[in-house]
C-alpha cells in the first residue's frame, strides 16, 4: 500500500513539474547519470542499487547522443561504438526526446530536469528516473 501511494504521490509531483522543463534548463541533461527507479504503469516500482552501466548524454543545439558506458574502479570508462543519436523538440507542455540508432526510434517525454536528476517517460507510459553519476572514490 505504500508503495501505490508512494507511486501516486511521485506522479503528481512529476505531473506537476512537467509544465516547469524550460529550454533553458535542457544543458543539465549533459554528463553521466545512473538509473535510479522506473515507475511502470500499474504504479509499481523497480529501484536501483549500484548499477553495472551508466548513460552518457551530450546534447547541444537540440540534438545529441547517448552512450552506454562501464564505470572502472582507476575513474576509466569502458564503452561500446554504439549511440544512440537523439533530438530535443518542444512539445505538449514539455520537451520531446526522439531517439535513433540503426535499429529502432522512438520518443520520450522529459518530465524533469535539473543539475541532480531527470525523469522521462516513453510511450508506453513507463517512466524512467536518472540521478547524476558519482564515481565510487577508494582512498589510496
Amino acid at each position: 500500500m505504500k508503495k501505490i501511494l508512494f507511486a501516486i504521490i511521485t506522479l503528481l509531483i512529476f505531473a506537476c513539474e512537467s509544465t516547469s522543463v524550460k529550454e533553458a534548463d535542457l544543458h543539465y541533461l549533459n554528463g553521466y547519470w545512473e538509473i535510479s527507479e522506473v515507475v511502470f504503469p500499474d504504479g509499481s516500482i523497480k529501484e536501483y542499487g549500484v548499477n553495472p552501466s551508466i548513460d552518457f548524454i551530450q546534447f547541444e543545439d537540440g540534438k545529441g547522443y547517448r552512450k552506454k558506458m562501464q564505470p572502472k574502479f582507476d575513474g576509466s570508462y569502458d564503452t561500446s561504438n554504439d549511440v544512440e543519436t537523439f533530438t530535443i523538440t518542444p512539445g505538449n507542455q514539455t520537451f520531446v526526446l526522439q531517439y535513433k540508432n540503426e535499429f529502432s526510434e522512438w520518443e520520450e517525454n522529459l518530465v524533469a530536469v535539473d543539475s541532480m536528476g531527470f525523469s522521462v517517460t516513453n510511450t508506453e507510459g513507463i517512466q524512467y528516473t536518472y540521478k547524476r553519476f558519482e564515481p565510487i572514490k577508494i582512498p589510496k
